[in-house]
């Protein structure tokens, strides 16, 4: 039997163990509140603000990209603009039916803009339309009472004064891909109106030209709606890129160029800088940083011109008659005399083989196999000496070799030896292989930037390192060959030019100014007609190669020409170095040598790029294009660098 005393002291026992629990209970709520609200203050007030005030992100200006005097080479214009707030935005159908007749919209843009209204947030700028004319971006602006939620908005945009002539040197920029936001995850990579490097210096130098965003601050509800905007923070503009390049020598270039197929490539030997670096034809960057339409994507990419290739770096040529200045200084490595002669009868037999030459030369020595290009002595001595010694004196000049160079992508070639073919293709090298690459043929393959560099090292005796931006300078070496070997070798090549010689028709314009160089042609393919790659299909004609440097006594600049298809050296591309190193030493003789060129050709570059695709589009059946505005550049940096310290 449970007496009153048993009951009173159980109560007592479970009232102190309830008690007790709410104590604990109280304990541990007023020390999560404690922490709650002063240790972690901050980080709570930081979310409540972030669920109070959104930011949008304002994009930055890029710096802009200038030439070793200064020139601006892609600055920034101003880009009007118009964007859709959805939050304010009032009877869409309405609204975007106005914009579609004042914008002069497509079905693709409206679909579009549909698209990326349903994906929004309430204060997330929409983009509509971009890179629009006074006019139209006027005619919104006038009518925004009509149109609410619609944000007209001044901002900037890439632009490219040169346009083509800097295409492949500089690239472009375009809007981020899916795939780049997935990695970074980089909310700026979304903003509307930014745009990052796509290709060229505007790629690989992204971190120093995309400078910081701004900001511009609003006040919204638990709801996402906007309420007010607050302070803006404006971005901060990338740093201004100077290159070694030489604008003016770059477009005059690029027109000289003409209609051609090819690459000119020009060095400072004094240091490596790269003055020019032109690949034609060329894309427009200002259309791919505008947004390319179908039509010209199209054109260009079905163009067998490549005008989407950089064949400076990218593109890759049996060298000829060009690769044998290396050839030379192998021969007269290996302790040949260049006085030693060689009967020149028209070609070399090599068993039941005969290789050919150009004529019959007669008796040659060095000098004179160079000047008249004979192949028959490079056969003779280049199978003495072997492919081996050959293949070094190459690599010292810079072939087969990849340079350290804000450029996408280099192509570094072949030069062949013996062990290179074992292995790749697992057989033993042969004598026919070895006269094929005495003369540049055969396996060979180097690139027009390669060229280039070889004509600068022979210039100047030392192994450069080539440069492409200002200020970063590479102290070269000697150059391992003895300085009277390339005194020969220069020797021949003065002779080229202003001897009996295969460019006597190119001498400067100059009485006191010689430009040394060396001629080349290329197979493209076995000859197979009576053509034998000097007429016929366009494709199937040989390439015209051309290395130079000037002036002989004292070597300034170095550079090289390639011209695909163009049937040889002497007739295609020793003329287009002629008149670009005019150009370095009296500018009014070589513009007036290239007016000449341009009437024939039908206008300068832009002239003849906006025929081409106009006639394309009426060929497509398209509508002629709209007249476009003129751009707008933006001030210059307050940090360009000062011109007269480049020179």
């Amino acid at each position: 039997m449970i007496t009153e005393a048993q009951q009173s002291y159980s109560f007592s026992r479970r009232a102190m163990v309830l008690g007790g629990g709410q104590a604990v209970l109280g304990v541990i709520l007023a020390a999560r509140m404690t922490w709650l609200s002063v240790y972690e203050n901050d980080k709570y007030k930081l979310l409540a603000e972030s669920n109070r005030v959104n930011m949008t992100l304002v994009p930055p200006r890029r710096g802009w990209i200038v030439d070793r005097h200064g020139v601006p080479i892609a600055n920034n214009r101003t880009d009007f603009r118009v964007d859709i707030i959805p939050d304010r935005l009032e009877d869409k159908d309405r609204v975007l039916g106005a914009l579609r007749g004042l914008l002069s919209l497509t079905a693709e843009d409206m679909e579009r803009i549909t698209k990326d209204l349903k994906g929004a947030a309430g204060f997330r700028p929409v983009q509509v339309a971009e890179n629009l004319d006074w006019e139209r971006y006027a005619a919104v602006s006038v009518r925004l009472p009509e149109l609410p939620g619609v944000a007209p908005t001044r901002g900037f945009a890439r632009n490219y004064p040169a346009g083509a002539a800097v295409g492949h040197l500089i690239g472009y920029v375009g809007t981020a891909t899916a795939e780049q936001f997935k990695e970074s995850k980089d909310p700026l990579l979304l903003t509307p109106g930014f745009k990052l490097g796509k290709d060229g210096v505007e790629k690989t130098m992204e971190d120093r030209l995309r400078g910081k965003p701004g900001a511009k601050r609003v006040e919204v509800t638990a709801r996402g709606k906007l309420v007010r905007e607050l302070a803006t923070r404006p971005d901060e503009p990338g740093q201004t890129l100077r290159l070694t390049i030489d604008a003016g020598l770059q477009e005059f270039t690029a027109r000289r160029l003409g209609i051609e197929s090819g690459s000119v490539t020009v060095f400072d030997v004094t240091n490596g800088d790269i003055l020019a670096m032109v690949s034609m034809p060329a894309y427009d960057p200002n259309a791919f940083s505008d947004g390319i339409s179908t039509a010209e994507w199209k054109m260009l990419s079905e163009d067998d011109h490549l005008p989407l290739m950089n064949k400076t770096f990218q593109g890759l040529y049996p060298p000829g008659s060009t690769f044998k200045p290396a050839t030379a200084l192998a021969i007269l490595g290996e302790g040949v005399n260049p006085e030693r002669v060689v009967y020149c009868n028209g070609g070399y037999q090599l068993g039941n083989r005969r290789f050919g030459c150009l004529g019959r030369h007669g008796p040659m020595t060095m000098h004179t196999a160079i000047a008249r290009s004979c192949n028959t002595y490079f056969y003779t001595i280049g199978r003495e000496i072997g492919i081996d010694p050959i293949a070094a004196a190459a690599r010292k000049l810079g072939f087969g070799e990849e340079f350290e160079l804000p450029v996408p992508s280099q192509r570094y070639g072949t030069v062949p030896d013996t062990a290179w073919k074992r292995r790749r293709y697992k057989q033993d090298w042969t004598q026919a292989d070895t006269l094929n690459a005495a003369i540049g043929q055969g396996y060979v393959l180097v690139s027009p930037f390669q060229l280039a560099l070889a004509a600068a090292r022979i210039a100047s005796s030392r192994t450069l390192m080539p440069s492409l931006v200002l200020g970063n300078p590479k102290p070269p070496l000697r150059l391992d060959f003895p300085e009277e070997h390339l005194a020969i070798v220069r020797g021949g090549m003065d002779e080229v030019v202003n001897g009996r010689g295969t460019a006597g028709a190119s001498r400067l314009p100059f009485d006191d100014i010689r430009m040394g160089g060396k001629t080349g042609t290329a197979q493209v393919r076995r000859i197979m007609d009576a053509n034998r790659g000097q007429g016929g299909e366009w494709k199937y004609r040989d390439h015209g190669l051309f290395i130079c440097f000037a002036p002989v006594d004292n070597p300034r600049y170095a550079a090289s020409v390639v011209i695909e298809h163009g049937m040889g050296g002497s007739r295609a591309a020793a003329p287009v170095a002629k008149d670009v190193l005019t150009w370095l030493f009296d500018r009014q003789k070589a513009l007036d040598s290239l007016a000449r060129f341009e009437a024939g050709w039908g206008g300068d570059i832009r002239t003849r790029m906006a025929a081409k695709e106009a006639a394309f589009r009426a060929a497509q059946g398209l509508p002629p294009l709209p007249p476009s505005a003129s751009p707008t550049p933006e001030p210059a940096p307050t940090s360009m660098p000062d011109a007269g310290a480049a020179r």
